[in-house]
């Protein structure tokens, strides 16, 4: 069943027109009058139920889309625990790829960061843009995998204000860096049974050695994918591939 994302709170037996995005997407999909689709809020709490409703459409008009909503499942296909990237951007169209398949193997959120070895540099217009296509990248990702909750992919900021900002975990997360050094652990390892993991790497090239040093001070531990040097987009995979698929 053709699943959208709804974000505006939902309730059984409300009669309403669909917000504009997931209106048109539903004009392309050239649905009609009494066909059954999938709606999702993306998010819970504020009003907002979670799961999944199945609702029939009522009206198709040149520019508004109008549905009933029947019924409410409580399902939801997130991870075990939260699995949160703190990413030095790789450029071009990789951090779009890395959004997508980070959003379908169950990322919780993505903080984009420059690092000393960005390539990509994001301020002013150009970061809200992307922010943007990324958030919608990730909406169009959960329509397709089945997740209900969308994750966050917040607005870029250096590495160093990062690491000093309110947004950074808390002291009870595992806080993990991607090195190379010795003394790192298995990534597995490192991250142990926390509930909540933040997961730090670099760019291409890597974070710097003054970089890692940084994080290392504010308690965060250096853990390993392994011998091999992997790419920034291919590294965020990897990680979510041996933590939120357990």
């Amino acid at each position: 069943m053709p699943r959208y994302h709804c974000p505006i709170p939902l309730h059984i037996g409300n009669e309403l027109d669909l917000p504009a995005g997931a209106a048109r997407h539903v004009q392309v999909l050239r649905h009609q009058p009494g066909d059954v689709i999938t709606l999702f809020e993306g998010q819970t709490g504020n009003g907002f139920t979670g799961g999944e409703f199945q609702a029939t459409i009522t009206h198709m008009g040149r520019s508004d889309v109008g549905v009933r909503v029947d019924s409410h499942s409580p399902v939801e296909r997130e991870a075990a625990r939260a699995i949160h990237l703190v990413v030095g951007m790789p450029a071009n169209e990789r951090m779009d790829w890395l959004v997508e398949k980070a959003t379908e193997l169950g990322v919780a959120s993505i903080q984009p960061v420059m690092a000393a070895r960005s390539v990509l540099k994001l301020k002013g217009d150009r970061a809200d843009k992307k922010i943007e296509r990324w958030q919608s990248i990730a909406v169009s990702a959960c329509e397709q995998c089945g997740r209900n909750q969308v994750p966050v992919i917040h607005a870029p900021l250096s590495l160093a204000d990062w690491l000093r900002s309110k947004q950074a975990p808390a002291a009870d997360a595992a806080r993990l860096v991607l090195s190379l050094r010795e003394g790192n652990q298995p990534l597995r390892a490192a991250a142990g049974d926390a509930q909540a993991v933040w997961v730090l790497h670099g760019p291409e090239g890597g974070l710097t050695a003054q970089e890692e040093d940084w994080a290392l001070e504010q308690g965060w531990k250096p853990a390993s994918l392994g011998s091999r040097v992997l790419r920034a987009e291919t590294a965020s995979v990897a990680t979510l591939s041996l933590l939120a698929l357990e």
